[in-house]
């Protein structure tokens, strides 16, 4: 079935302006929000987001970080390579696996990550601010369903694999 068949031209414009244009506000906000949490640690939000992933998952390959870091490989270890510079990562190669470059977290990295999470003040968040009238009046905050379906057939199962991954640590933190 030819998918265009479903929708006009005219709908398939409007929608991607639209997405294009939320998400885009939606990430300014964030991103600022989160330059603004990790300045104090000197780190920028490439360099945490490295961090996150690394600790989230328990040590990672660069692909993984590229992967879900939603960045360019390179850029996925060139971040990884400042981090090492400061003696917050190790990289590594496995004896049975020398295509893979791993990273993982050093003492002071994990040291450092927790610190910035301790840090992190949801008042000065302002998407969560910007939520809060939706929990409110839902008594929850905006669930993902579609936007996870969205982003797993633009980068499959094993971007939410990972995700998943991450949130379950995460969870597992911050209930101890």
């Amino acid at each position: 079935m030819d998918n265009k068949e479903t929708y006009s031209l005219q709908e398939a414009i409007l929608y991607s302006h639209k997405m294009a244009q939320l998400t885009k506000a939606i990430w300014k906000a964030i991103e600022k929000d989160w330059q603004d949490w990790v300045k104090p640690f000197d780190l920028n939000l490439n360099e945490h987001h490295v961090l996150w992933i690394a600790y989230h998952l328990k040590g990672a390959t660069i692909s993984e970080v590229s992967k879900f870091g939603v960045m360019h490989v390179s850029t996925a270890f060139n971040f990884s390579k400042k981090l090492e510079q400061r003696g917050l990562l190790t990289f590594s190669k496995k004896e049975d696996d020398k295509r893979n470059t791993y990273v993982k977290l050093t003492d002071q990295g994990v040291k450092l990550f927790e610190e910035t999470m301790e840090a992190h003040d949801s008042e000065r968040n302002s998407v969560m601010n910007a939520s809060l009238p939706l929990k409110s009046i839902y008594g929850r905050f905006p669930e993902f369903q579609d936007l996870e379906s969205i982003v797993k057939h633009l980068y499959g199962d094993e971007y939410l694999e990972i995700l998943d991954r991450s949130l379950e640590s995460l969870s597992e933190e911050t209930r101890s």
